[in-house]
């Protein structure tokens, strides 16, 4: 059984391309499993065949990033150097459906992200694309039984619209998870309605931004995160992140909870199980 889930992770990316596995190792030898997000077509391959290793404790989702949607920023952190990495950039994604059903339907995918809307590089002519391509993921996501986890940057209100008009398509009480949560407290009450759980990293160890929406939320709907290889938490701040390291975010969530990190760890490990079914 885990000690903690880091539910939001990228080992499989190129940031790790000389020490995964060690990597996973070291956070599988402390009880801590996680789950590696796909982030296009390459990524969410990538996160079955790693999963595939595992009997237990590594699991995958599969989706489309929004900023992936459309021409965007090169991250070599994701994608690694190189010009095929690069032309994938400079001409985004074409969400096919029946490619990402049938990748769902692998029993170590537990999720359908992420997915989402990200305004914060946004060329405005780009947002009904991320619109469309969200959308056929809420369908993928109803499609296989899955929950969705949810990438929302800057979008909130146009978010939360989309899936209120869509409710029908989730799953009751446990839609999914909206990763590294960064919405006000009142975003947190309408997405908590539509049966959301909410995941925070390391942010929360060196920023006080979230800690009013921490306790709106409450342990009855947090779980854990890294998204390593970014934001690692304060003691490796600037450094690479790694799962190993959601240990210093639940010491931080008990703090800003007033109560203890047993506490922290085992409910959010019970709530991580309940929506990812692992």
């Amino acid at each position: 059984m885990p000690k903690i889930i880091d539910v939001h992770t990228h080992t499989h990316f190129a940031a790790y391309k000389d020490d995964m596995r060690d990597v996973i190792n070291r956070a599988l030898e402390k009880d801590i499993w996680l789950v590696n997000v796909g982030t296009q077509r390459d990524t969410s391959l990538g996160a079955i065949k790693v999963a595939e290793e595992y009997k237990e404790g590594v699991y995958a989702t599969i989706g489309l990033h929004p900023i992936h949607t459309a021409e965007s920023y090169h991250d070599e952190k994701e994608l690694g150097g190189g010009e095929a990495a690069k032309s994938f950039t400079s001409r985004g994604e074409e969400f096919d459906a029946d490619f990402y059903v049938k990748m769902a339907q692998h029993e170590k995918v537990v999720a359908i992200g992420e997915c989402g809307l990200d305004y914060y590089r946004l060329d405005e002519n780009t947002k009904e694309k991320q619109a469309e391509v969200f959308l056929e993921q809420v369908e993928v996501a109803h499609t296989v039984n899955k929950p969705l986890m949810i990438h929302c940057r800057n979008a909130f209100p146009d978010l939360i619209k989309i899936l209120e008009e869509n409710r029908n398509k989730l799953i009751e009480n446990k839609a999914g998870i909206t990763h590294f949560f960064t919405g006000t407290p009142e975003d947190a009450k309408g997405l908590k309605k539509l049966g959301f759980y909410f995941s925070f990293g390391g942010v929360v160890t060196f920023a006080r931004d979230y800690d009013e929406a921490i306790k709106e939320i409450g342990l009855e709907r947090i779980v854990l995160e890294t998204d390593a290889p970014y934001v690692a938490p304060a003691p490796f701040r600037g450094k690479r992140n790694e799962p190993l390291y959601v240990n210093y975010v639940a010491e931080k969530i008990a703090e800003i909870l007033s109560t203890d990190v047993e506490e922290v760890a085992e409910r959010t490990t019970t709530n991580a199980r309940k929506i990812l079914s692992v």
